[in-house]
């Protein structure tokens, strides 16, 4: 019994004098911000509504590069001089799949609109490169592709055939 108290007391030292180091990973921050800083990207966004008589909307706003590499799989966490691996020479070509807008039906919490679907194919073009310093220093070099597909789904209001409720719901929804 003495033993195991011993053991638990030594651990348990160990413990507090790595966390009173700052011994923490660089990684963990990294998920960090990934979790609190970006939480906009799976929201959402209601937009005017679609005018009568004008042609409907497009999607022009292809997903930018750091959505595109948010979206990618992880490098995998590596021990330094021991394993590491890094993404160089990246290049993104996006593509657009659909743009299409349903017709008008009830979203809870919004009311009634109009899900427009903009769908992109993002193919990465990037080279992997694994090195590992123990126990000799070997780097190796692959030519990589990744497709990652996002999707930049917005509403847009409805608010009928009367043009001029149209006009007031753009302006309320657009600002001042």
């Amino acid at each position: 019994m003495a033993r195991m108290r011993t053991g638990l007391l030594l651990a348990g030292l160990l413990l507090v004098s790595l966390a009173g180091s700052g011994c923490i990973q660089p990684w963990v921050t990294e998920r960090m911000l990934e979790k609190y800083q970006y939480t906009n990207d799976f929201r959402t966004p209601i937009m005017p509504p679609i005018r009568d008589g004008f042609p409907p909307p497009l999607c022009t706003d292809e997903p930018s590069e750091q959505e595109v590499l948010r979206a990618m799989p992880h490098v995998r966490n590596g021990i330094p001089f021991f394993y590491e691996e890094f993404r160089d020479d990246i290049e993104i070509v996006c593509e657009k799949l659909v743009d299409k807008i349903d017709p008008p039906r009830f979203f809870p919490l919004v009311g009634p609109a109009q899900l427009h679907h903009c769908h992109w194919k993002c193919t990465i073009y990037y080279t992997e490169t694994v090195q590992s310093g123990m126990p000799y220093p070997v780097q190796v070099k692959k030519h990589r592709i990744e497709v990652v597909y996002i999707d930049k789904d917005h509403l847009h209001a409805y608010v009928g055939c009367d043009p001029d409720a149209q006009k007031k719901a753009a302006k309320d929804l657009s600002g001042p």
